[in-house]
């Protein structure tokens, strides 16, 4: 009895044991198994605890692991911020050793330039390189202002010895352009744009290309001022420089028509920049009140008011006298002014675009990838033009 007895307190206390965790009732029914061996004899009490202790152990085992891998984790995280760090940190000494070479060279040009003076003149040609050179390492330096003081004294030197037009003032302007840009001197950079655009008008011909690509640096610029407003303009000041921009694509594709030999892409583009100009045109023209727009008829008109009154003696007399009205046709004028110059524009778009197709489509020197490239930018403007046109006037806007 009593041996019979022991095998089961030891299974009830196995099974207690073992239910506690999950793995506990495989391993009960596992245990429940064994038990046909206690007839011959099986001691079962070293296997229950045995596997007690797996099952105890399984748990804990899973929290560690789970514990090991995140402190991993956290370990190649703070691996790569490290790595992170020593790299910026020698980004930083890098480019700290970099100024100060770069300002230890500056000091001996400047040394240069004093000494170059002093032996050939102020105006010697030789300064131009001199001034060239100092201005590049203000850019490196990221001293813009004195870059662009650097290239103003070499673009003077330039005009006084070569003469107020040649071509080796060019990329000092345009070296001066892009340091004016740096720190947003746009009105500085409009007037170097127009002094770009003088010079090559002067020293190249209409259909030479170096022409035509100074003509397009022109327009682009321009077409960036109205659209960012650049120069802080009003609305009626923006609808001058676009209109302006308009003629001036004007005066050159009307020259450049009378020229035999045109280059084909130039022409394109210019014809592209118009449409442009006048697209915003057409959009300022269309978001403009009406009464913005001078009229035809005259603003006032002056009538004959006329009144009975009483004189001295008593008697009615009827007295008159010419006063200034307002005209009620001048609005309608003003109203007539808006949709001309509306219909003006989407004119001129559409004469732009029927040229460009007429001019890709029978021109041998452009590929087909060319073609279809210009294709989808008429198509692109058409869509714009015919959007404006659809405009009506309603409402306080006209």
């Amino acid at each position: 009895m009593d041996g019979a007895a022991k095998p089961l307190m030891v299974v009830r206390l196995c099974r207690k044991g073992i239910e506690s965790y999950e793995e506990g009732p495989l391993l009960a029914g596992f245990m429940m198994n064994r038990l046909y061996f206690l007839s011959a004899g099986v001691a079962l009490k070293p296997i229950a605890w045995l596997i007690l202790s797996t099952s105890l152990s399984a748990p804990a085992w899973g929290q560690s692991g789970a514990v090991h891998i995140g402190f991993e984790e956290e370990q190649a995280a703070a691996r790569a911020a490290q790595v992170g760090a020593e790299k910026l940190a020698h980004q930083e000494a890098a480019k700290e050793a970099r100024l100060q070479v770069l300002a230890v060279e500056l000091a001996k040009r400047q040394v240069a330039i004093v000494d170059l003076q002093s032996r050939q003149g102020i105006y010697d040609q030789s300064l131009i390189e001199a001034y060239d050179y100092v201005a590049r390492l203000y850019n490196e330096l990221e001293d813009y202002e004195s870059a662009a003081g650097a290239l103003g004294e070499a673009l003077q030197i330039s005009r006084i010895n070569s003469g107020l037009y040649s071509e080796q003032q060019l990329p000092l302007v345009q070296a001066l352009i892009d340091a004016r840009s740096r720190i947003e001197q746009w009105q500085e950079v409009d007037d170097l744009a127009h002094l770009t655009h003088h010079i090559a008008q002067r020293l190249y011909a209409l259909s030479d290309r170096q022409y035509l690509s100074a003509a397009q640096d022109f327009g682009e610029w321009k077409l960036r001022v109205i659209r960012e407003n650049l120069l802080q303009q009003n609305s009626r000041g923006l609808m001058n420089t676009a209109e302006d921009l308009s003629s001036f694509y004007d005066f050159v594709i009307s020259g450049l028509e009378r020229e035999a030999d045109v280059d084909a892409r130039g022409m394109m583009a210019l014809l592209q920049g118009k449409s442009q100009a006048d697209i915003v045109m057409a959009r300022s023209i269309a978001s403009t009140p009406y009464n913005y727009f001078q009229g035809t008829e005259s603003q006032y008109i002056t009538q004959s008011r006329c009144q009975n009154r009483r004189n001295a003696a008593g008697q009615v007399v009827r007295q008159c006298a010419n006063v200034q009205v307002e005209n009620p046709r001048y609005r309608q004028s003003q109203q007539e002014a808006k949709r001309m110059a509306l219909y003006r524009h989407t004119s001129a778009i559409n004469r732009s675009l029927e040229r460009m197709r007429t001019l890709y489509s029978s021109n041998s020197q452009l590929s087909v990838s060319e073609k279809q490239e210009l294709d989808s930018v008429v198509r692109q403007l058409q869509t714009e033009a015919d959007t404006l046109r659809r405009v009506r006037p309603r409402g306080v806007l006209f």
